[in-house]
C-alpha cells in the first residue's frame, strides 16, 4: 500500500470523547479503552489533556510503556502545558504533542482577549518550544473553519516554520458545510510550505448539524491524510466525528475514496460496546454501523432479499464489523423470515405453522418476544419439542 492510500486514523476518545457530558471514565476505564484502541489499530491515541488533571497524567505514564499506537497529549499554547504534555508521553515508542490555539477573530476576541499579532506570537513560540522537547508535534487552529482564510494561512506557515510536522484543521463547531470545508482543506494542503515540508493535513470535525462524517470525508478528498474521531461518536455537544462511520466508508467505498486504514474492522462492534459501558452512553439502536439495529431486518421486503442475498440490503458484511445480521419477527414480517426462523431452528416450516404464525405476529399489538411465541405455536402443532429440565 503506498503511504497516499493509507489514511491516519487518530482516536480523541479518551479526551475529546471524554468530555461529553456523563462520559467521565474512571483511570482504569481509560487504560481498558487505550488497550481496546491500540488493538483496534488506531495509529495515534490522544489520551487526554496532561495538564488538566492528575488522573489524566498517570493513565500517560501506565499506557506509554505499552502501546504501539502513537501516543498524544494535547496541550494549549501555553509553556507549562507542553511541559506536562511531554513529560506524559515521553516514554512511548513514538510520542507526539499536539499544541492548539483559536484563530477565529470570535474566539480571539471573546475568549482568549487577544489580537491576530499577539495569536501568531504565541503560535510561533510555543510551538518551537514543543519542537525543543519532541519531534512529532501536532498544531491545531481551534474553529479554523470560522477564521479568515488568509489568516488561517499565517497562522499555519507560522507553526510549520517553527517545527509543526501536523496542521489540524478542526471545524470545532460543526459550522462547515461539505463542500465548503473541503475548499478549505484544499486550500491548506496546497500551500507551498505545506507541501515542501511534507506536513501532513488533520480534519477534526463535530456533529453539531449532522455533518461531521461528511466533513471529514469530504476533507480526505481535498487533500487530508489524517481523520480525528472518537468511539461511537462522542465527544463535546453532539459528539465527534464517529470513527466506525468514516473507517467502513472508506472500506466499503474504496472505488471511490481509493484510500484504506490500519483498522481492524472486526473489532468496531466490541470496541463500541466497551465504549459505551464505560462511559454509560448508550448507543442509539439505529447507529450506523454499530448500533443495534444496523443489520436487523423486519420488513418482509427486506427480509426476503436478504435471505436470498445478504447484500440486497446489506452494502457490508455485519461479520465484517464483528456484529450478526438479524431477521427480527415483528408485523412487518413475511412468510419468508418464519420459514428461515424455523429452519435456523431445525424446525419444520409446514405450512400451518407458518399459517398460524404469520396471523400471531400480524395481530400483536408490539413486537414482544415474536420467536417465542412462533416456537409456542410450533411446539402446540407437534413440530417442535422443547428440551425438558430433569429433576
Amino acid at each position: 500500500m503506498e503511504n497516499n492510500e493509507r489514511v491516519i486514523i487518530f482516536d480523541t476518545t479518551l479526551r475529546d470523547g471524554e468530555q461529553s457530558p456523563g462520559a467521565s471514565m474512571t483511570k482504569e476505564d481509560k487504560i481498558t479503552v487505550a488497550r481496546g484502541l491500540d488493538a483496534l489499530g488506531v495509529d495515534v491515541i490522544e489520551a487526554g489533556f496532561p495538564v488538566s488533571n492528575q488522573k489524566d497524567f498517570e493513565v500517560f505514564k501506565i499506557i506509554s510503556k505499552e502501546l504501539n499506537a502513537q501516543l498524544c497529549g494535547l496541550a494549549r499554547c501555553v509553556e507549562k502545558d507542553i511541559e506536562v504534555a511531554w513529560s506524559a508521553v515521553k516514554e512511548a515508542k513514538n510520542p507526539r504533542i499536539h499544541a492548539f490555539l483559536a484563530t477565529s477573530d470570535i474566539h480571539l476576541k471573546h475568549k482568549l482577549g487577544i489580537s491576530r499579532e499577539e495569536a501568531l506570537s504565541r503560535i510561533k513560540k510555543q510551538v518551537a518550544y514543543a519542537k525543543s522537547l519532541c519531534q512529532n508535534i501536532e498544531f491545531s487552529a481551534e474553529d479554523a473553519s470560522r477564521t479568515d482564510p488568509e489568516f488561517l494561512k499565517l497562522a499555519f506557515r507560522t507553526a510549520i516554520e517553527s517545527g509543526a510536522t501536523t496542521l489540524n484543521i478542526p471545524d470545532t463547531v460543526g459550522y462547515s458545510q461539505p463542500k465548503e470545508f473541503g475548499r478549505i482543506v484544499e486550500s491548506i494542503a496546497q500551500m507551498k510550505e505545506v507541501r515542501e515540508n511534507k506536513v501532513n493535513i488533520s480534519v477534526h470535525c463535530h456533529d453539531d448539524l449532522g455533518l461531521a462524517t461528511a466533513n471529514s470525508l469530504e476533507g480526505i478528498l481535498s487533500g487530508a491524510a489524517q481523520i480525528e474521531c472518537t468511539i461511537n461518536g462522542i465527544g463535546e455537544r453532539a459528539g465527534n466525528t464517529a470513527l466506525e462511520e468514516v473507517v467502513m466508508a472508506l472500506m466499503t467505498r474504496k472505488d471511490f475514496y481509493k484510500k484504506s486504514t490500519g483498522i481492524v474492522t472486526e473489532q468496531l462492534v466490541p470496541m463500541s460496546r466497551l465504549v459505551s459501558e464505560k462511559t454509560s452512553m448508550i448507543v442509539q439502536k439505529n447507529k450506523s454501523v454499530v448500533g443495534a439495529n444496523a443489520f436487523a431486518h423486519e420488513s418482509g421486503v427486506h427480509q426476503h432479499g436478504v435471505i436470498m442475498h445478504n447484500q440486497n440490503y446489506e452494502i457490508m458484511s455485519a461479520a465484517s464489523v464483528g456484529a450478526k445480521s438479524k431477521i427480527v419477527l415483528g408485523k412487518l414480517s413475511g412468510k419468508h423470515a418464519v420459514e428461515e426462523f424455523l429452519k435456523s431452528k431445525g424446525i419444520p416450516a409446514t405450512e400451518e405453522v407458518v399459517k398460524n404464525a404469520l396471523e400471531a405476529i400480524k395481530g400483536a399489538e408490539k413486537n414482544v418476544e415474536m420467536e417465542e411465541v412462533v416456537l409456542r405455536l410450533a411446539e402446540k402443532a407437534g413440530t417442535y419439542f422443547p428440551k425438558k429440565v430433569l429433576i
